[in-house]
């Protein structure tokens, strides 16, 4: 996984390509953020909270979860271990840039006796769960600044495994919200065999119809945070805006949260979303909150929420199928948002319509005078290899589509050897909300550093960097549509009129006339 490597090189090269290195004291570093000092002695940060690929630990041999997704600094939250090895100790650290080091050790614990925990339960819906597991240690988080954290778990083996959790900002007023994708990290989660997508041996059929928090992720145990979080994190700390941070489920959890929010930013890869969500974050940009959706595939799934005896939102429910869920002729039934009944396709939302998975293509300028290209050095179709991977965006011509959506990039895609495009996107509002989508999920891992096995090399890293300090300095400015109106084009792009001709699947009866 490329979040594992040392980064000491890698935070370097992308520092000098992006041409924003920061030295000890420049800047006006936020709390908890850029950079600690003591005595005018500056405190970098740490590396040690990287696993060498040969210490992760086995599903049952070392592995945890918290009874939160979230909590504010302040709050405790209690960890359930589960050590075949011994011993074991915790220590949290703190993402961010910390001079490349990455990450910030905020907290360590004592060690712990280490207790082997029963098996996990499979409830009548395939549902894995650990919910008969008993607490290890009881966490306090005082003076722990708002931030993504992942705690280190280490055996006395040496073995070690992740447990991720949001220490979340009590609001969001005059800062850019960056919100952690949990729900869509436990819907691939297949720690006990099954996840959202699979059952034993990857069979579709015996897949779960809903998961739970209350087990470890599978991997290193935060496999979602590295691929489609921890870049942008890194990158936004460094840039020096005001960041503020939250998970799926505090939008669901606390709709106030977002209130005078100047931005709310969405990772590599947000595909489930509940109705509550999904209402709360338009109602964001229907009041001038800008969104940023930096991966592709985002507003996939509708799912919701249910309680257990850890608390409420502690299981996500996704038959994925009206005739299996319960709840089948509903705004809430689980199925593509996309789909009926009551259709609502995410292009209304994100501008777009996810494309198709198994994606690879160049990301290709279509408008260079785009403001957020400036500084980049791109012309007409100047292209940045590697950058569409995974899964991909396009924009049609369709009810829900913003009228004055701006295409600012046109990719050629191959997607499982069939041929189409991925599309970047912008619109604007009546609020003076600014709406943009890069239209890919590489693009959040292409902060990093260059990865040739994916064909993106420094080239391709310095663009999408330099792009999204621009939007992030933007965002944190307030209003995109003020000073930056969308121009649409998409007309000129298509002629097809539906998603007939595309690769992600049917749309829904129509939402009405274009907005």
């Amino acid at each position: 996984m490329r979040g594992t490597k040392v980064l000491a090189a890698a935070a370097l090269l992308l520092a000098l390509l992006s041409g924003c290195t920061r030295t000890a004291g420049s800047g006006s570093p936020l709390e908890g953020q850029q950079q600690d000092t003591l005595g005018g002695q500056y405190f970098p940060g740490s590396r040690a909270w990287q696993i060498p690929a040969d210490l992760v630990a086995g599903p049952m041999e070392l592995a945890g979860y918290a009874d939160h997704v979230s909590v504010r600094s302040g709050e405790p939250f209690r960890l359930f271990v589960t050590s075949s090895d011994g011993a074991f100790t915790v220590r949290a650290f703190r993402i961010g840039w910390y001079g490349g080091a990455g990450a910030k050790l905020i907290w360590t614990s004592a060690k712990i006796p280490g207790t082997h925990q029963p098996l996990p339960l499979l409830t009548r819906n395939r549902m894995i769960t650990a919910t008969n597991w008993t607490p290890s240690l009881t966490v306090q988080t005082k003076d722990w600044p708002p931030g993504s954290y992942l705690l280190l778990l280490r055996a006395s083996t040496g073995k070690e495994k992740y447990v991720p959790i949001v220490v979340r900002s009590d609001s969001a007023r005059d800062a850019v919200l960056i919100v952690s994708a949990v729900n869509t990290d436990e819907a691939y989660n297949a720690w006990g065999g099954y996840s959202l997508y699979h059952g034993p041996r990857r069979k579709p059929a015996k897949r779960s119809l809903m998961v739970t928090f209350d087990r470890p992720y599978d991997v290193d145990g935060a496999r979602g945070v590295f691929n489609d979080n921890l870049p942008l994190v890194q990158l936004a700390e460094q840039s020096g805006v005001p960041v503020a941070y939250a998970t799926s489920v505090d939008l669901q959890a606390d709709p106030g949260l977002a209130d005078g929010a100047r931005a709310i930013v969405f990772g590599g890869h947000d595909e489930y979303w509940s109705t509550r969500m999904r209402q709360v974050v338009t109602a964001a940009r229907d009041a001038g909150t800008n969104l940023a959706f930096l991966g592709a595939n985002a507003v996939f799934w509708r799912v919701r929420y249910a309680a257990d005896g850890h608390g409420p939102n502690r299981i996500m429910v996704g038959y994925k199928d009206a005739t299996l869920d319960p709840v089948h002729d509903s705004p809430e039934t689980t199925v593509h948002w996309r789909a009926t009944p009551y259709p609502d396709p995410e292009n209304s939302l994100t501008g777009m319509l996810y494309e198709c998975s198994d994606a690879t293509g160049a990301f290709t300028v279509l408008d260079p005078n785009f403001f957020l290209y400036a500084g980049t050095g791109a012309g007409l179709e100047s292209s940045y290899p590697g950058l569409i991977g995974d899964e991909a965006d396009r924009a049609y011509p369709i009810a829900g589509t913003p009228s004055d959506l701006q295409v600012v990039a046109h990719s050629p895609v191959t997607c499982h050897r069939k041929h189409s495009v991925s599309d970047a996107s912008y619109y604007t509002t009546d609020s003076g909300a600014g709406v943009f989508d890069t239209g890919t999920i590489e693009w959040v891992r292409a902060l990093e550093s260059p990865d040739p096995a994916n064909h993106v090399g420094p080239d391709s890293v310095a663009f999408a960097r330099k792009v999204t300090l621009n939007l992030l300095t933007a965002l944190a400015a307030g209003p995109l549509g003020r000073t930056h109106p969308a121009f649409g084009n998409l007309p000129f792009l298509h002629n097809q009129a539906t998603t007939t001709t595309g690769l992600g699947g049917p749309v829904g009866r129509s939402l009405g006339s274009l907005r």
